[in-house]
């Protein structure tokens, strides 16, 4: 109890002296200082300060710990204070340049130190650093880590372009019948919207006192035998009909019979789908007015919708694979044969029309699709894995295998991406083999940004830096 009570009042009067020894002499306490020790602090200047109850904590300036305790003063001729102190680490043979972070941060000390996770600060020995930018790792550290290295090598790449659209009509296939003069339907055939029709099928029968004055009139000029300028003027007369659009197979019939029908058969121009029916019969129908639209699907168009940033891959004549929602099952083929010269400027995308083939009709107008266009070009170019890629936004680099552990960040230049696979246009040979597995923790251990700059660089800056910051846990 006494001896606890004369060492309390020793620490409390300032009287314990760093770096020296206590020990009972026939009863009695006595001290033996270390050579070099003092007790005022004023004497030398400290190296740093170790926590008072030896736990491996340190600071660069005077600190109390969590109990209120001074931490120690440890001076530069204190070998017995600081080797004890300090981590097995520093007793090596060869010297310590500096502590880095354990996890790769650029951070480093000029003393040890723990992180926030209570990690060691790694030391760095004079001779570990090297000025070839390269980062070398233990084999047992690479096993671990289970990095793997891949050859670059020449491939074509395959980027698949993935856009959404509709089915739209082909605008050339579609045909409106509308009377060119005033005219009456009559009647009209068993067809209506919707209705698959066959060109030449009989839709309606009309009357039309501008059409059956012009038939009369054509009928009195090649039935006429006078000789001279009936020819001609049979000409004009026939012209007068087709100006009427009068069918052919109308006109051709009354020349056959010589007979000027009272109602023309108006029969479908083409095959296809009737989109609109508008004759009623014993209607009037005006010049201009639409009677009938019917519309060949046979062949339709695929209106898709690419995006601004793919639009450098695309190209008139690509082959597209065209997938409706409404037969997930079937592929349907076509090819890219206009894009459009306009960016939407609320959607920035860039329309693209594809022509599909429609034999059994199945695709029918604004049917929802998604179009997927093949951009390879077949060329073989030098590409890498796109794991292989450290992407910071505003840099691209790969850890190129330099072999024997040693590792070289090296920048890079990127082209297209598909497949797995990134084209590289500049910064590797065909051969080099890059790290496509783990290389995000070479780049935590080795602190990409530290080896670009050089090590040897850094590390006096963070020394200047430490002694002037301060604490250092």
């Amino acid at each position: 109890m006494n001896t606890l009570r004369l060492l309390t009042a020793l620490a409390l009067t300032g009287s314990l002296v760093l770096g020296a020894t206590w020990f009972m002499n026939d009863g009695r306490w006595s001290v033996h200082a270390e050579v070099g020790s003092t007790t005022t602090d004023g004497a030398r200047t400290p190296l740093y300060y170790r926590d008072p109850s030896g736990a491996p904590l340190w600071s660069a300036g005077p600190k109390k710990d969590d109990r209120g305790r001074d931490y120690l003063p440890v001076y530069d001729d204190d070998q017995t204070t600081a080797a004890a102190t300090k981590p097995p680490q520093a007793a090596s043979s060869r010297k310590i340049l500096y502590y880095r972070n354990p996890m790769g941060l650029p951070d480093t000390s000029p003393v040890p130190k723990k992180d926030p996770m209570g990690m060691n600060y790694v030391p760095v020995y004079e001779g570990d650093d090297v000025d070839d930018g390269t980062v070398k790792l233990s084999p047992g550290k690479i096993q671990r880590s289970g990095v793997r290295s891949e050859p670059v090598a020449r491939r074509p790449i395959r980027v698949l372009v993935k856009a959404p659209g509709t089915i739209q009509l082909d605008e050339r296939r579609v045909s409106v019948i509308a009377m060119r003069a005033e005219s009456f339907v009559q009647k009209i055939a068993d067809v209506t919207t919707g209705t698959r029709v066959k060109a030449g099928q009989p839709l309606m029968e009309i009357y039309s006192s501008a059409v059956a004055s012009a038939a009369a009139e054509y009928l009195a000029t090649i039935t006429s035998k006078t000789v001279g300028s009936v020819e001609v003027y049979g000409r004009g007369s026939r012209q007068r009909l087709v100006n009427l659009d009068i069918p052919e197979q109308v006109i051709a019939e009354m020349e056959r019979t010589h007979v000027a029908p009272v109602t023309i058969h108006w029969s479908a121009p083409r095959d296809g789908i009737v989109l609109e029916r508008n004759a009623i019969e014993g209607m009037r129908a005006n010049p201009g007015d639409a009677l009938f639209r019917i519309a060949d699907i046979s062949l339709v168009w695929a209106l898709v919708d690419v995006a601004e940033r793919d639009l450098g891959n695309i190209a008139v004549g690509q082959s597209v694979a065209v997938r409706a929602r409404s037969f997930p099952g079937r592929v349907f083929t076509g090819k890219i044969v206009v894009i459009y010269p306009q960016v939407n400027r609320e959607t920035r995308t860039v329309r693209v029309r594809i022509e599909l083939a429609n034999p059994d009709a199945v695709l029918l107008p604004d049917m929802y699709v998604d179009a997927d266009v093949d951009t390879a070009d077949g060329a073989p170019v030098l590409a890498i894995q796109d794991s292989a890629v450290l992407d910071t936004g505003t840099r691209q680099a790969v850890l190129v295998d330099k072999g024997d552990g040693r590792f070289e960040p090296r920048e890079v230049k990127l082209g297209r991406r598909g497949g797995g696979f990134i084209e590289v246009r500049d910064g590797l040979a065909d051969g080099e083999a890059v790290v496509t597995s783990a290389n995000f923790l070479i780049d935590a251990e080795s602190n990409l940004k530290a080896a670009l700059k050089g090590f040897a660089e850094a590390a006096p800056q963070a020394s200047d830096a430490g002694h002037a910051t301060g604490e250092h846990k």
